[in-house]
């Protein structure tokens, strides 16, 4: 079922997701467009019941206010205008409209259904994806994380064989993670799945590197180039499958709206590699694309997995990365989500997770003097990353997390818990 759409067009608001994100809640699709869209591109987009014109405090670019195309105002669909007064408009709002005016303007005034859901918007991508690739195939780069997840799952149901996953292991993945994605994509979904293991390689690369922005150079380029050179094994690929979600696109920036971080299509692999991209979650928010996952059918475990950065446990294993330090992460890292699991703390708790620092300390073990590695255990909450608070973890919780590591994970003799903010500090230590 093609699902009925609200246009937002961007005239300079910081409010366009939140709009976006109240006309999606009450089960009708919004898309955000720049203010200087043609009538011609307005036309190719589907189902478009209604337009609000949102301005803002950018509006003004380069000395003028910037104003929607003339001849829009002649497209037939109902218009409402925020912050944007024009007689023009059958609605016109000055300020975040509330819940009750938006109803009215998209049901009453634009006649749109509430059929936006998941459910639907499977079945659109899907036969989109079938239109867009017809008999070729399709590479994906599968890193277990939720977004290659959900769309691995999506172009499985559209495609199935025609797509090929390759997942690389780089040494630097939590415990039982590629096996988790192996288990997942190739036994249960029967995908086709390559799988390489290059934990040697990125380790042998990472040796002696202590600095943490060239450690992630190091990881990032040297994934790049196993994929490429996995990517030119294969023949008759035309299409890269991408993991792009709505916030990636918004924060890339906009004519009224500064960037927030780049957004690289391709993952910055090789010109040469020409691919067409396949990018079926592009429109939806991380809340929405979990949803989609759970749709789909993945386990809760993989849709609800914690943020994981790029390079992996090579960022939490702080400094020079070495074999003990980094097996000494990934076994406090396992105890600390199990035990917050076992907690309820897994679901309340934005992120957390363990670091080990690159020195050691004295201890005592089996009545003897012991010189050993610290586990710093950091857990904080977020709504947009820019900020953090620490969770307040019960004392009983943090014994038994701190008894395990203690007994469980070698070469250990104390554990920390991380009581900063953001900020000062920031949500990882490197």
């Amino acid at each position: 079922m093609k699902q009925d759409m609200i246009v937002i067009l961007d005239l300079g608001s910081t409010e366009n997701t939140a709009i976006a994100r109240q006309i999606r809640d009450l089960g009708v699709y919004s898309e955000i467009h720049p203010h200087d869209i043609t009538p011609e591109e307005l036309g190719r987009l589907e189902n478009v019941k209604g337009i609000i014109l949102n301005g803002g405090e950018n509006r003004v670019v380069d000395g003028a206010a910037v104003d929607i195309d003339p001849a829009l105002y002649q497209c037939g669909h109902p218009m409402m205008a925020i912050d944007h007064p024009t007689a023009k408009c059958q609605k016109i709002l000055s300020v975040l409209p509330e819940r009750e005016l938006l109803k009215e303007f998209v049901f009453d005034i634009c006649k749109a259904q509430a059929n936006w859901n998941m459910k639907n918007f499977i079945e659109d991508q899907v036969e989109l994806i079938r239109k867009q690739v017809g008999d070729r195939k399709v590479l994906l780069a599968l890193s277990g994380g939720v977004d290659s997840s959900v769309v691995a799952a999506m172009l499985i149901k559209a495609i199935g064989q025609q797509l090929v996953c390759v997942h690389v292991n780089h040494g630097l993945m939590r415990k039982n993670e590629s096996e988790s994605v192996i288990e997942v994509f190739k036994n249960q979904l029967h995908a086709n799945l390559i799988y390489v293991d290059a934990t040697d390689r990125f380790l042998g690369k990472l040796e002696g590197v202590a600095d943490p922005e060239q450690k992630r150079k190091i990881i990032g380029g040297e994934f790049i180039r196993v994929f490429e050179e996995e990517a030119r094994k294969l023949e008759g690929i035309d299409f890269l499958g991408q993991g792009t979600i709505y916030p990636d696109i918004i924060e890339s920036g906009t004519k009224t709206a500064k960037m927030v971080k780049s957004h690289h299509n391709v993952g910055g692999l090789p010109e040469d590699l020409k691919f067409e991209l396949v990018e079926p979650l592009k429109q939806l928010f991380k809340d929405e694309v979990r949803a989609c996952g759970v749709e789909l059918g993945l386990p809760e475990s993989m849709v609800y997995r914690q943020p994981f950065p790029g390079p992996g446990l090579g960022v939490r294993c702080l400094g020079a990365i070495t074999r003990d330090r980094l097996e000494a992460v990934r076994e406090s890292d396992a105890i600390l989500r199990e035990e917050f699991e076992k907690a309820g703390l897994d679901k309340k708790v934005w992120q957390y997770f363990t670091v080990v620092p690159d020195f050691k300390s004295v201890g005592v073990k089996n009545n003897a003097r012991c010189f050993d590695y610290m586990v710093i255990i950091r857990a904080i909450n977020t709504v947009d990353a820019m900020s953090a608070t620490v969770e307040r973890v019960d004392w009983d919780v943090l014994g038994r997390i701190t008894d395990r590591i203690l007994a469980e994970v070698g070469n250990v003799c104390r554990v920390c818990y991380d009581m900063s903010p953001k900020p000062p500090a920031t949500i990882e230590f490197e």
